[in-house]
């Protein structure tokens, strides 16, 4: 965490006192070892040099080099009193710019020089307070002269607040883009993706550019509603953002109109503006969706290829598609559940159900031993080792379903958190096709922590689902 230093008065000798220390404790160090007592003391003034460096800076003492900081497009110039020597320890650009000069004209962006000061603090204490407005200025001046250790801070800080849902995504993408952090770009995407309804409904989705749109249209792990809510979140876009025509219509395309129902669809065809002025455009994928719908999904697999995107649905919290389940106390005992899913999104397909058992336990146990899957009532359990503590999750259907065939089913869990009221999405976890369970389920969380990140009011706020993916067939002469 970045915290911002105190500073305080010092004397015009604080300079070379603060390099006599240092030359103290390096000579008290190397006399414990030459000495090689079996218990040495630790004699320890850090924070005392760092007062010494900071007295340095707010006093200006020994000062040989001004920086004038001029905010663009206004007279305000603000003047800081610092030393060659500490700049161009964190900084070579500084070193170069400084080198020979007494005096050295900088100007800045408004925001950035808003922030100078906290800037040249962290050069001389290695400490400062970061707010949200001032993480972008921040980063674009340790950016521009090259103070490594003050990117990497910021940047984290950026990532950390995106987690927790209190950064603006949107902007910070945007920004992650135009200085190539890619780490950061990564970390924004991942949040939009998956939590995109409350970004949706949000000042930020108006920000959205073309190129985050498409980035985002084209993912599978989009967390919404359904289908249905996408398209009504486009249809905003298109109106605020009012972009070319090619731009609109590559934009609705990326819809998955097989996933919306067709008395759904209909009513899109009657009502929506963006259809009616792009229609044509998705024509071909129209007709798709009622055919998908009109058949039976191994039919319609006998003759179309039904393993694309469009036939994949995201990660829906509809009710079709999985429930949510909280745990409360989730370190203390097994917990299981059940519930009920579409067996797939063909409207062929609406009326039936697969039954899914969970169960969760908070300490690592093989599944065959663990009561609910016990052969014989009443097996005893071998006690749980402390090395085997790691939190398990276990999605199985209830019974094998012939109506199943051609089907795979792809196993999503959505972990929670809460931030100013809302609850977001922090964690995913996907489990392979194959698989009962996720192998990397809350590997990290430590669920014995009131304030754990993975906990909400000491509980564990889960959204299980279930997608159903289904696989061509070999095709037959007709």
């Amino acid at each position: 965490m970045l915290r911002k230093g105190h500073c305080k008065p010092g004397s015009w000798g604080s300079f070379w006192a603060t390099l006599t220390l240092v030359g103290l404790a390096t000579r008290a160090a190397q006399r414990a070892d030459v000495g090689g007592e079996a218990a040495g003391t630790s004699i320890n003034h850090s924070q005392m040099l760092l007062q010494r460096l900071q007295d340095l800076l707010k006093q200006g003492n020994a000062s040989d080099v001004v920086l004038r900081v001029q905010a663009v497009g206004t007279d305000e110039v603000r003047a800081f009193h610092t030393h060659r020597l500490l700049l161009g320890m964190h900084s070579e650009l500084f070193r170069e710019l400084l080198s020979n000069q007494s005096e050295v004209l900088l100007q800045e962006p408004r925001d950035c020089a808003a922030v100078f000061d906290k800037f040249i603090r962290y050069l001389y204490c290695g400490e400062l307070t970061v707010l949200l407005a001032q993480a972008i200025p921040l980063h674009r001046l340790a950016t521009k002269y090259r103070v490594a250790s003050l990117q990497r801070g910021v940047a984290d800080y950026m990532r950390t607040h995106l987690a927790g849902g209190a950064g603006p995504a949107v902007g910070w993408y945007h920004y992650a883009v135009s200085t190539g952090d890619e780490a950061l770009r990564e970390s924004c995407l991942q949040f939009l993706a998956w939590n995109l309804s409350a970004v949706a409904g949000s000042a930020e989705w108006g920000a959205v550019s073309p190129e985050l749109l498409a980035q985002l249209l084209q993912r599978s792990d989009l967390v919404l509603q359904d289908e249905l809510e996408l398209f009504h979140a486009l249809e905003a876009w298109l109106g605020r953002a009012r972009p070319p025509p090619t731009v609109a219509e590559r934009a609705l395309r990326a819809i998955r109109y097989p996933m919306i129902p067709p008395a759904q669809l209909f009513q899109l065809q009657a009502r929506s503006a963006a259809l009616a002025r792009h229609g044509p455009a998705v024509a071909d994928l129209l007709l798709q969706a009622y055919q998908f719908h009109a058949a039976s999904p191994l039919h319609y697999a006998k003759f179309f290829h039904v393993n694309g995107s469009a036939f994949l649905p995201r990660n829906y919290l509809a009710p079709a598609w999985g429930a949510p389940w909280v745990i409360n106390n989730p370190a203390r005992d097994d917990r299981s559940t059940s519930f009920q899913t579409q067996l797939g999104p063909s409207g062929h397909d609406a009326g039936r159900r697969i039954t899914w058992n969970v169960l969760f336990s908070p300490r690592w146990l093989p599944v065959s031993l663990r009561p609910v899957y016990a052969d014989a009532a009443g097996t005893a359990l071998p006690a749980a080792r402390p090395e085997d503590g790691r939190p398990r999750l276990v999605v199985t259907p209830a019974s094998s379903s012939g109506d199943a065939a051609g089907v795979s089913f792809q196993k999503t869990v959505l972990v929670g958190a809460r931030h100013q009221g809302r609850l977001l999405v922090r964690h995913a976890y996907s489990f392979h096709q194959s698989s009962e369970e996720a192998g990397d389920f809350l590997v990290h969380a430590d669920l014995q922590r009131r304030n754990s990140e993975y906990l909400v009011e000491n509980a564990l706020h889960l959204h299980l689902i279930v997608k159903p993916v289904y696989h061509t067939l070999i095709r037959t002469p007709s």
